[in-house]
């Protein structure tokens, strides 16, 4: 049964559905956006609410107010244009490269044995391999995106590249807000190694709808929907 092209779900199957869709431990309001493009029963958004407010690891791992209000960049105009990047960590004793595209806001995080000049290049490059080259790279002024070795990497790719101001992160308002959302949800995500953590919590990101745009960062980049385990609810009327 349908309810437009939502699967109306069964009393009984409608735990294992809350569950599915609060895998990974996103927000209250992000997993009603997921929710609203694969289900529906009456009281959904208030039952996601209580699920949600009821889940010990969500409530453990609380984001901290902003202490600055994250400076605004103008609109790329396209995908994976600008990219910000930055570090979380240390993360239960692991570091992560954090690389967010302005404009579809796909996230990618890398986890690193090593933070330094030559492994951000090497994790990019494997980025790059993948999406191609962005017209600019925003940072910070760490030492690992100001080196010499770093600027002739960017240089040699045609990659512009700006940085915001020392000791002040909140500068690079895209990747400052990433960095705490991949912190809280790696936070949430205590079972299973760091490639299974990462992976269960990239897909949701890359699949649930951003506020901002009403898509998910994979319709914007990629142009298409990814295909994950709530798709397998829906009937094939092929």
């Amino acid at each position: 049964v349908l309810w437009g092209n939502r699967v109306v779900v069964p009393d009984k199957l409608r735990t294992r559905v809350l569950e599915s869709l609060h895998e990974g431990h996103p927000g209250m309001v992000h997993t009603k956006a997921l929710a609203r493009g694969y289900v529906w029963w009456p009281g959904l958004d208030k039952e996601i609410e209580e699920w949600v407010r009821g889940c010990p690891k969500c409530q453990q791992v609380r984001p901290d107010p902003p202490q600055a209000t994250p400076q605004g960049w103008e609109s790329s105009g396209k995908p994976w244009a600008r990219l910000h990047i930055d570090f979380a960590g240390p993360l239960q004793g692991q570091m992560f490269l954090i690389v967010v595209d302005a404009m579809s806001k796909w996230l990618e995080v890398v986890h690193m044995k090593s933070t330094t000049s030559l492994a951000v290049i090497h994790a990019l490059r494997r980025l790059f391999a993948t999406h191609g080259l962005p017209d600019v790279i925003v940072s910070d002024n760490g030492p690992q995106f100001v080196s010499e070795e770093f600027r002739l990497f960017l240089t040699s790719n045609g990659i512009r590249q700006m940085t915001s101001a020392p000791f002040h992160p909140a500068s690079n308002g895209q990747a400052e807000r990433m960095v705490r959302t991949a912190k809280e949800a790696l936070g949430k995500m205590d079972e299973g190694d760091w490639s299974q953590r990462l992976g269960s919590f990239l897909l949701l990101q890359h699949t649930t709808p951003c506020s901002a745009t009403g898509r998910s960062p994979a319709e914007l980049l990629m142009g298409r929907r990814l295909t994950t385990r709530l798709n397998r609810m829906h009937p094939d009327l092929s």
